[in-house]
């Protein structure tokens, strides 16, 4: 680069924390940021979709923002077998950069990759929501068509994810309560009174009662939320789910 040249990646990454900030400012709420910003980064950068998702564990999983029914499924099917791409980046505290889905060999997700086969998704995106200590969730993002993202694409995207974790502080009280946001207007209701159900009526623990939701989805075919709702409408019977 020529001396006194302005550097292309770097004004690209400056533009899109303006455009990013200024979503920010102009949301009304933490949620409404978040959503904001979710539609932001689908703007910015080459991808199809994003979602943005707080969670502690694999048992404790929010989507706050989903930016179309694909991303949506990701989500869903990432939360009912309790692995993929978020789940790693949090584990982990580092990106997941899978840039051809079809292709890749899998070892810490290979259940949800032999799921996600048949998806029109050809490239995922997993990035931690962290700030110091505090792990706030991830955001997912996917495209239809294989391929990396160039630097300046993972620069601008940790630029959303910076910033997402600024709105997510916000929510936050001034309290040690890990879940929190579970009193959220965006909580899986169904799938915690299916897990109060189950832990009632079989006389097991919160994460039996999960891990027996999770169970019988997957030998069904189905999704977690799916089953949630079915046992809260008694069209399943908590007693169907009485197996080891």
């Amino acid at each position: 680069m020529v001396v006194g040249e302005s550097d292309p990646t770097s004004d690209s990454v400056s533009n899109a924390r303006e455009a990013l900030l200024f979503a920010l400012h102009n949301s009304d709420g933490a949620l409404d940021a978040v959503a904001q910003l979710g539609r932001s980064c689908v703007e910015l950068l080459p991808i199809d979709g994003a979602s943005i998702s707080l969670m502690t564990d694999t048992d404790r999983r929010e989507t706050l923002y989903a930016s179309d029914e694909v991303v949506a499924k990701i989500e869903a099917l990432q939360f009912s077998l309790g692995e993929g791409p978020c789940f790693e980046a949090v584990r982990t505290r580092r990106p997941v950069l899978v840039a051809d889905l079809r292709a890749a060999t899998i070892t810490t997700w290979p259940v949800f990759a032999a799921e996600m086969v048949g998806q029109p998704v050809g490239a995922i995106f997993a990035f931690p929501l962290i700030r110091g200590v505090i792990s706030f969730g991830a955001m997912d993002l996917y495209r239809e068509e294989s391929g990396w993202l160039s630097t300046a694409d993972v620069a601008i995207a940790l630029q959303v994810v910076d910033i997402v974790t600024l709105a997510l502080l916000g929510m936050r009280p001034s309290t040690s309560d890990a879940v929190w946001w579970t009193d959220l207007p965006a909580n899986r209701t169904q799938v915690h009174q299916a897990t109060g159900m189950l832990i009632a009526a079989l006389d097991i623990s919160a994460d039996h009662a999960l891990a027996r939701l999770r169970g019988y989805a997957f030998a069904t075919g189905r999704l977690v939320d799916d089953v949630a709702d079915d046992l809260v409408a008694r069209r399943i019977d908590p007693l169907a789910l009485d197996q080891p």
